[in-house]
């Protein structure tokens, strides 16, 4: 018999296992655009650490493994940030990330009451844009970076998207994600 996924709360003893699967993770977006210089690859672990104490994370585990994680806050007006959407590659294309980005959703509206998400996503990460536009993001916006960076804003309604779940009266999150 296997061991399923769990998905909670990460503590600060994750914190190791997190910034080792993020490396991992980022490799290929880091040479989807030729810059290994991205933040993901260069994070500290005290810097990851504090991350953990300041806003939402989530991992998915298997068995005493951290196989996933997704990180979110919420800012003064209510628009949730996601950042940092990550699944182990052995782990990837079985719904799991998905999993992970309704969870932090669930926790940054039930608990930071968030009433809307915005992602962002370079233009070239096509499995990151597939995935947010199939769990309801639309695209509202483009950036240039630089040279070889476009960034996507995708946007998600709270309202719209929890209906009768948690309310209508939840309208605006903040959602960054990379390399997911």
């Amino acid at each position: 018999m296997g061991t399923s996924v769990t998905i909670s709360a990460a503590t600060d003893q994750d914190a190791e296992q997190i910034l080792k699967l993020q490396y991992l993770c980022y490799q290929p977006e880091a040479a989807l655009y030729d810059d290994y210089g991205i933040e993901p690859l260069t994070q500290s672990l005290d810097a990851l650490r504090a991350e953990l104490q300041e806003g939402c994370v989530v991992v998915a585990r298997l068995g005493g493994e951290v196989v996933g994680s997704v990180r979110g806050t919420v800012d003064a007006d209510g628009t949730a940030r996601i950042a940092k959407l990550i699944v182990h590659p052995r782990m990837q294309r079985h719904g799991l990330g998905g999993r992970l980005l309704g969870a932090v959703e669930e926790r940054l509206a039930a608990e930071c009451s968030a009433k809307r998400y915005r992602l962002f996503a370079g233009h070239r990460s096509e499995g990151s844009l597939r995935l947010y536009r199939s769990h309801g993001y639309v695209p509202v916006g483009t950036a240039s970076l630089s040279r070889r960076l476009s960034e996507i804003t995708l946007e998600k309604d709270l309202g719209k998207e929890l209906g009768s779940g948690l309310g209508k009266d939840l309208a605006a999150a903040e959602v960054s994600v990379a390399g997911a």
